[in-house]
C-alpha cells in the first residue's frame, strides 16, 4: 500500500505558534537564556571550571533554538530531512542540558551558602536548568511523535 505524503512536514510562519511541540521554543528561550545570565552575574567563569561546560550549554542551546526557530519561522523546514534534525537536535539538548544540570547541581551543593546573593543566584540557575531540560524533553517527545505520523 502505498501512502502519500503531505510536502508539508512541520508548521512553517505563524503555525508554529499553534503546533505542540513548536510552542516549546519561546519557553525554551527564556528558561534557557536566564540559565547563562544567572550563571554569568553570579560567577566568573574561568576554563577549568566545570561551569564553563554548563555557561556553553546554555548559550550553545539558545543559540542553536534561536536558528531553529527562524528556520521554522521562515519555512526553510519543508525538506524530509526536517523532522528527524528536529528530534536529533532536541535530543542533544536534553542530553546536554541533563548533564549541565547535575553538574550545576553538584558545584552549588559542594559551594554552600558563603555568599547568599550568589548563592541564591546559583538556585535559581539550577532550577532553570532542570525546567529548560524538561521542555527539550517535552519537545524531543512531541516531535518523535510528529515525526512518527508524518
Amino acid at each position: 500500500m502505498a501512502s502519500t505524503m503531505s510536502n508539508d512536514f512541520l508548521p512553517t510562519g505563524g503555525r508554529i505558534f499553534t503546533s505542540i511541540p513548536d510552542l516549546f521554543f519561546i519557553p525554551e528561550f527564556v528558561f534557557g537564556g536566564l540559565v547563562w545570565m544567572l550563571l554569568a552575574s553570579a560567577d566568573l567563569i574561568i576554563f577549568p571550571n566545570p561551569l564553563s561546560w554548563v555557561m556553553f550549554v546554555s548559550l550553545f542551546c539558545f543559540i542553536m533554538t534561536t536558528a531553529w526557530f527562524f528556520i521554522f519561522l521562515c519555512g526553510a523546514n519543508q525538506s524530509s530531512i526536517c523532522p528527524p534534525l528536529d528530534v536529533g537536535y532536541h535530543f542533544v539538548a536534553v542530553v546536554f542540558y541533563l548533564s549541565a544540570s547535575v553538574i550545576l547541581s553538584y558545584i552549588t551543593l559542594l559551594r554552600g551558602g558563603g555568599d547568599l546573593k550568589i548563592y541564591r543566584l546559583d538556585i535559581a540557575a539550577v532550577v532553570m536548568s532542570y525546567v529548560a531540560t524538561l521542555l527539550y524533553f517535552l519537545h524531543v517527545i512531541f516531535s518523535a511523535i510528529r515525526w512518527k505520523r508524518s
